[in-house]
């Protein structure tokens, strides 16, 4: 069993276990009990009552966070040569095509968000293996295969972000740094939970959202009102 640290005791005792806390003040919380030496990432898990073994009840969706992620996002836009242009615009960090895939081929996925055109996903079907368990491989669905490449790349840029709950019906997704304020913090977390909330199945019957949890890296989880949110 890991030993606890100094610092994670104090962070334990500063959790109230029988409280579920409000947005508001989860998001003061979490950053009271950040104590590491670098800017840690803050996160939300939203456990639902879905059966993703369901495809009528799998729920994926895009969100822009008001207040961005805090995270420099790395982006690769897949295009022909007359895209390129707009999406180095744009302010995408790789710009290409064919030596790019023979990249991905050599295992290359120094990116976050790959975005591409309708027209280049054929040759994207080969190299699903590498970018598949990723999670890099551009979805119509998300906006990551698109004319509008340009928008693509400003969305992702400004704190786009994209989710899918996973085989045990819980939604992770990274909302902001430790050092937002808290004020920053709950609006992009709002604004998370809320998408979610448009997004449920019809075939989802009872409480809809079961749990949330909010925490930064190496925190420990603070329990959020769950009952506060429709659905």
């Amino acid at each position: 069993m890991a030993k606890v640290t100094k610092k994670q005791k104090e962070a334990n005792a500063k959790i109230d276990k029988n409280k579920a806390y409000s947005l508001n003040e989860a998001s003061a919380l979490v950053k009271e009990i950040t104590s590491t030496n670098f800017d840690a990432s803050v996160d939300i898990a939203v456990r639902l009552n879905v059966d993703p073994r369901k495809a009528n009840q799998m729920v994926r969706g895009v969100v822009t966070l008001p207040h961005g992620t805090g995270k420099d996002v790395k982006v690769l836009a897949l295009v022909t040569p007359d895209k390129e242009a707009e999406a180095k615009e744009a302010g995408a960090d790789f710009v290409g095509l064919d030596e790019y895939l023979d990249k991905i081929k050599n295992g290359w996925t120094d990116v976050d968000v790959i975005i591409t055109m309708p027209s280049v996903m054929g040759k994207l079907g080969p190299l699903g293996r590498v970018l598949g368990p990723r999670g890099l491989m551009p979805n119509p669905k998300t906006g990551t295969v698109t004319m509008d490449v340009a928008k693509a790349v400003s969305d992702v840029k400004a704190g786009k972000i994209d989710f899918k709950v996973d085989k045990t019906g819980i939604i992770h997704a990274s909302i902001g740094k430790s050092s937002f304020e808290a004020e920053k913090i709950e609006g992009n977390a709002k604004e998370l939970i809320t998408t979610l909330v448009k997004l449920k199945p019809q075939t989802s019957k009872g409480i809809y959202i079961k749990s949330i949890y909010m925490s930064s890296t190496m925190s420990p989880g603070i329990e959020v009102d769950s009952k506060s949110f429709a659905g």
